[in-house]
């Protein structure tokens, strides 16, 4: 029997610009899954900075706003305070939220912004060639790190996580993976889980990380990555709930 998947209504029906094998249009597809299933396409405003999913707008048909580097949990703050009945969410990736918008990230889950983030985590700067990011891994070769992160002189993977995980205002943190349609499946779930909070009303920031592949910044096929996600990856960054 032949299946047949059908388009979401807030999946936009077009070719994207991601690189074969890139977890961006997984992840895309599952929150447009989720807003359709939850029935708040109308209200929902997404927000995406620089990086891969800058043009994130081009792909899910609902409101969408574009900030600067690493600021979008600080447009959504004053977003979601301006319009407490619409449901915002921000689409960030490691190079943005865990670097130059760590600081943004950090008072929006202290405040306990009533947020949902989605933060995708792949170990690197994707857009621009594969640099070393915060959460690239010790040993990993990037083209800022050709002989492998080293921890006396870059330091340790930040996990993100872990760190807002200790916030009061943090009521949801949760790590999931995209490296098998079993992980696939789950990570839905979360993400899901995630809008739901914000959509009753639940006071307080909720994070979903997903672990996901980048074939062309890790310069390995397609298979290759969901394999080094799997086995490497997921050794630095232990799936899991880690608060909520």
């Amino acid at each position: 029997m032949k299946t047949v998947f059908k388009r979401t209504k807030t999946l936009k029906d077009c070719p994207t610009h991601y690189c074969p094998g890139c977890g961006h249009g997984i992840a895309h597809r599952l929150i447009a899954e989720t807003i359709d299933e939850l029935g708040i396409r109308g209200r929902t405003i997404g927000i995406a900075p620089v990086g891969c999913a800058v043009l994130a707008y081009d792909y899910l048909d609902v409101d969408m706003i574009e900030v600067a580097h690493g600021r979008a949990p600080a447009v959504a703050t004053g977003i979601k305070r301006t319009n407490p009945d619409m449901i915002i969410f921000s689409y960030q990736g490691d190079g943005d939220l865990a670097s130059i918008g760590a600081a943004e990230i950090l008072h929006a889950a202290h405040r306990g912004e009533q947020i949902t983030v989605i933060f995708i985590n792949n170990a690197v700067y994707g857009m621009t060639s594969g640099q070393m990011a915060p959460t690239t891994l010790l040993g990993q070769i990037t083209t800022t790190t050709p002989l492998g992160r080293e921890a006396d002189s870059h330091g340790h993977p930040l996990q993100v996580s872990e760190l807002l995980a200790v916030l009061p205002g943090a009521i949801y943190i949760e790590r999931c993976s995209l490296h098998n349609a079993a992980q696939v499946r789950k990570t839905k779930k979360v993400i899901r889980h995630a809008f739901e909070l914000q959509v009753a009303g639940a006071k307080g920031l909720s994070l979903v990380e997903v672990l996901s592949p980048c074939p062309a910044g890790w310069r390995m096929t397609p298979t290759e990555a969901v394999k080094w996600v799997e086995n490497e990856m997921t050794k630095a960054f232990p799936l899991g709930r880690l608060k909520g």
